[in-house]
């Protein structure tokens, strides 16, 4: 698989850059968490990474003064598992380099998607990056094993924490995983073997063995 960097042209279907923002205190608060031993972590909303000033900026110019969170997701990963979307858009800052992989919502299909569908992006550390409500995501990819990653994750408050008891009424129901949180999982993921609806197929694409 070959992995652009986000200021290729294809990286405009999933994302944007975002300008101006000084994220160096953030990282500075992101270091100071320990890496797990194995595998990733997440918390939806962690308080010494909402105390940056960068929050307030965030709060009021990237997301219009709607209430958010920011959380992180860290560890290390080469593999995909799954993809997820919200109804809105994601930012994701990093400490070091990052590979996202990211597919459309539109091929989903039958809801289903093809991991061929799949795309590798990196993203520099420090680098503010916007991924679109329309583009499916979820936890990164390392770039460096000895590194790992630590990539904060700033959302609408409350997204990410339990889901709501809701009865299905549509096919889309069934992906909802948690709040404003739409999942499909491969059958090789440990997720799926947890209850996620299984919605990937084709290879479960991991990175160490490309």
């Amino acid at each position: 698989m070959k992995i652009l960097p986000i200021t290729a042209p294809q990286f405009k279907l999933y994302g944007q850059i975002l300008d101006g923002y000084d994220t160096a205190a953030l990282q500075k608060a992101m270091l100071a968490i320990p890496l797990p031993e194995t595998g990733t972590a997440y918390q939806p909303s962690i308080p010494d990474l909402e105390a940056c000033a960068i929050y307030g900026e965030l709060q009021n110019r990237a997301w219009g003064g709607m209430p958010i969170q920011i959380g992180m997701c860290w560890g290390r990963n080469t593999r995909l598992n799954c993809l997820e979307y919200h109804r809105n858009s994601e930012i994701n800052i990093g400490t070091h380099d990052f590979i996202l992989l990211l597919a459309r919502q539109d091929q989903i299909i039958d809801g289903r998607l093809d991991t061929d569908s799949v795309a590798a992006f990196r993203v520099p550390a420090g680098i503010l990056v916007e991924i679109y409500a329309t583009a499916l995501h979820y936890a990164p990819c390392h770039a460096c094993e000895n590194d790992g990653f630590r990539t904060a994750v700033v959302l609408p408050r409350g997204t990410n924490t339990d889901k709501p008891a809701i009865a299905s009424g549509n096919e889309e129901d069934r992906r909802l995983r948690a709040c404003n949180k739409w999942l499909l999982a491969h059958p090789e993921a440990p997720e799926a073997d947890q209850g996620a609806y299984i919605g990937l197929y084709g290879t479960n694409i991991d990175l160490s063995k490309q």
